[in-house]
């Protein structure tokens, strides 16, 4: 057996320097694909994020990540001609973030630079010599002058003057929006305190206060200079929102937790309720509260979104009560809440119109794996699906005067893009939305040459409905056995979608299913228990994670999925995925190298135990929570593990400790399993150089070419019945050293 491989690796190899096109059949390793496109050109197309709205008039702003130049770009109703309005034209991984109008529109303020670590430093993957650091900057709509303001986060502006309030080392700083202006901390107050909002006149500001094991609601008088503590209690009070008018303040309760811990991997009821409070006298009565069931626990995933203050003097907020992500409505006097989004879906973004009595909202309703648009209006829960089709639509906003919808919109072929669409559309007529900067797609951005992933429905070993997305390579279906690849996200609260998708990780993702595609690869992107978008019961799964790794069996149903099918080869299935995704591909090779060939691990979680030790996480008076925890870890299987694996980690990594791969290196080693390994000193979680997802891509397609196409490349050759040559007669070449350089 060993003589007949060899005997075809000399063949190969003496072909090779004869100038014979073995590509075909060893699975060529080139920048270019099978099917004519380079990895470069799926990458290349600008990434939006950030979309924002003038308070007034028809002004538009967001950030393009163009092959990782992050700028801000504009345009402006009716006709919206998009143009680039910050010039920072390098790949140096500082993200463009919390792009706000100024309340005149003259001036966007945002974020440049990233969170600070543990040890209070800004990530600075380009391992820039002079470092880097978060700053707040304005930039001027009109000409493109950039202010610098200072340093901080989350910047929220003024409704009625250039003023901002921002967060700075877990205290409240502001800074006028002008050349010269110095900021300075607004007012001194205990505790971390985050979330500034202005009051409709721009006078005072709620901010929340975190002391620990309670939190406090707080109102800074900024003509008084005086902080108002709204009924402090020994609760967690959080997300304030003013009134319209600006007299009431609404606010979120939770029950304190005291000295217990978090519970992790468990789900146990988290009861919350809806307060309203005189920002003058400081008295709160309770307008609403949750059950006590699972279900009604807050749902933390809203964010932002959790408690919005709307018109008629109504509040809308998110709860899972029936089991799925919705928006309701209650009078601030209180009584029923009533249903906004009603189905077996879930909303996902939403925004208020500006006379706030309408949501616009994203949701998977009727499409539930993919986005779609829907406005309701909020006294009567009347609501309309506003655009429909193939298409993935997401980030609504409404502009000032109210005359237009602009959001992101992509498909499976063409990736994200913003579009507009007049909220009034002529009679009887569908609206049309018109592409902004469609332009600024690269002119050789293969969409043409893109698959179409198919809709893949499954069953795990518990008769859980799984959904996935297959991609085949163009052309499939010839009688070849394809080798497979299976796609996990990360997350794990993520889904996939049937098109590129809203998140700039996984647009990046998406690509690279596109890619291998298209190198000959049947590619099983799947979205997993733990996941979002098929109900609460879907994402919290009691012995998922580290209390079980339950999730797991989706992956092996996803593979038995592919090995039902005659169009693949059952003995060259691979793996890969990043974070939440990075850990099922260790998983699945360690506990099943016998059903997985081969694993892209992008740093992934490799033992749990670790991890909630080192946080603190470990259930409260459950003995058995490490124990349980390790077992659910691909370390507790690693005398098992024999498929190679290309592991990927950067060292300041914030989400996955980077220590996480140092010990699986080890275990390998002493394992001799097969790896190779990418480490990008400096670099964070989300990989914010564009450079860096180009060189992980083509190591992970080379890494799977090496191990899931070679082996069939004996066979191959065999079939050409060609004579084997034992060595290079025209250069005196060593068989074997082309070979070595594909």
């Amino acid at each position: 057996m060993k003589m007949t491989r060899l005997l075809a690796l000399f063949c190969a190899a003496s072909l090779i320097a004869c100038g014979f096109n073995l590509a075909p059949f060893l699975g060529s390793t080139t920048a270019q694909s099978n099917n004519g496109f380079t990895l470069e050109q799926v990458l290349s197309s600008p990434f939006p994020s950030e979309l924002a709205a003038s308070p007034k008039g028809e002004r538009i702003a967001w950030v393009f990540d163009a092959q990782g130049k992050r700028n801000v770009w504009v345009a402006e109703g009716p006709g919206f001609k998009a143009r680039q309005l910050t010039q920072y034209n390098e790949d140096t991984g500082q993200e463009i973030t919390n792009i706000v109008f100024t309340h005149d529109g003259k001036w966007i303020v945002f974020v440049r630079g990233g969170d600070q670590n543990s040890a209070g430093e800004s990530p600075n993957p380009a391992s820039d010599a002079g470092g880097a650091r978060q700053e707040i900057l304005a930039v001027s709509f009109d000409n493109g002058s950039v202010l610098r303001l200072g340093e901080g986060d989350a910047p929220v502006v003024s409704p009625v003057n250039n003023r901002i309030v921002y967060s700075k080392d877990g205290q409240i700083w502001t800074v006028e929006v002008a050349e010269g202006s110095e900021p300075h901390q607004y007012f001194a107050a205990r505790g971390t305190n985050i979330s500034p909002q202005w009051s409709p006149d721009g006078r005072q500001i709620v901010f929340n206060s975190s002391r620990g094991d309670h939190s406090l609601i707080v109102v800074y008088d900024t003509e008084k200079n005086r902080l108002k503590y709204l009924a402090p209690t020994v609760d967690r009070d959080s997300y304030p929102c003013w009134s319209p008018d600006g007299k009431r303040i609404a606010f979120i309760r939770q029950p304190a937790r005291g000295t217990q811990p978090r519970q992790v991997f468990r789900d146990v009821p988290d009861p919350w309720a809806i307060l309203i409070a005189d920002p003058n006298t400081g008295v709160a009565s309770e307008v609403w509260h949750s059950g006590n069931k699972v279900t009604d626990s807050i749902p933390t995933m809203a964010g932002s979104y959790l408690l919005q203050w709307a018109a008629d003097n109504r509040l809308v907020f998110t709860s899972e009560m029936d089991g799925w992500m919705h928006l309701y409505s209650i009078s601030a006097q209180g009584g029923n809440p009533t249903l906004l989004t009603p189905g077996q879906c879930e909303y996902e973004q939403m925004t208020l119109t500006p006379n706030k009595q309408e949501i616009i909202y994203s949701s998977n309703c009727n499409d539930i794996d993919r986005r779609h648009l829907w406005r309701v209006q909020i006294s009567s829960g009347q609501g309309k699906m506003i655009i429909g089709g193939e298409k993935i639509d997401w980030n609504p906003v409404v502009t000032g005067d109210g005359q237009h919808l602009v959001f992101f919109r992509s498909d499976a072929k063409v990736p994200a893009m913003p579009y507009a669409v007049s909220t009034r559309p002529a009679a009887n007529a569908d609206p049309v939305p018109e592409p902004i900067a469609a332009e600024a797609l690269p002119k050789d951005f293969p969409s043409s040459k893109l698959v179409v992933p198919q809709p893949a429905i499954f069953k795990a070993a518990d008769g859980l409905e799984i959904h996935g997305q297959l991609f085949l390579p163009q052309g499939a279906g010839t009688g070849e056995k394809l080798p497979a690849v299976i796609f996990m996200h990360g997350g794990p609260v993520r889904q996939m979608f049937l098109g590129w998708h809203n998140r700039y990780y996984y647009h990046n993702t998406y690509a690279f299913n596109q890619y291998l595609a298209s190198r000959g690869y049947a590619v099983l992107s799947v979205n997993y228990r733990l996941g979002i978008g098929y109900g609460r019961a879907f994402r919290v799964v009691t012995n998922g994670g580290g209390r079980g790794a339950a999730e797991y069996q989706d992956v092996v149903a996803g593979s038995t999925y592919l090995r039902s099918r005659n169009d693949i080869d059952a003995a060259k299935i691979g793996l890969w995925g990043g974070s939440y995704g990075g850990f099922l591909t260790a998983l699945g090779l360690a506990r099943n190298s016998d059903l997985f060939a081969a694993g892209v691990d992008l740093h992934g979680v490799h033992d749990w135990s670790v991890r909630i030790s080192n946080l603190g996480l470990a259930d409260f008076g459950d003995r058995d929570a490490v124990k349980i925890a390790r077992e659910s870890s691909p370390v507790a299987s690693i005398d098992k593990w024999r498929s190679p694996v290309l592991l990927v980690h950067g060292d300041d990594d914030r989400n996955v400790a980077f220590s996480q791969t140092v010990d699986l290196v080890r275990r390998l080693r002493e394992q001799k399993v097969e790896f190779e390994q990418i480490v990008f000193p400096d670099e964070v979680h989300d990989f914010l150089l564009h450079r860096h997802w180009v060189e992980i891509f083509e190591a992970g397609a080379k890494f799977f070419d090496k191990h899931l196409k070679r082996a069939r490349t004996a066979q191959k050759i065999s079939k050409l019945n060609l004579p084997i040559r034992h060595g290079s007669q025209d250069t005196g070449a060593p068989a074997g050293r082309a070979l070595r350089k594909q």
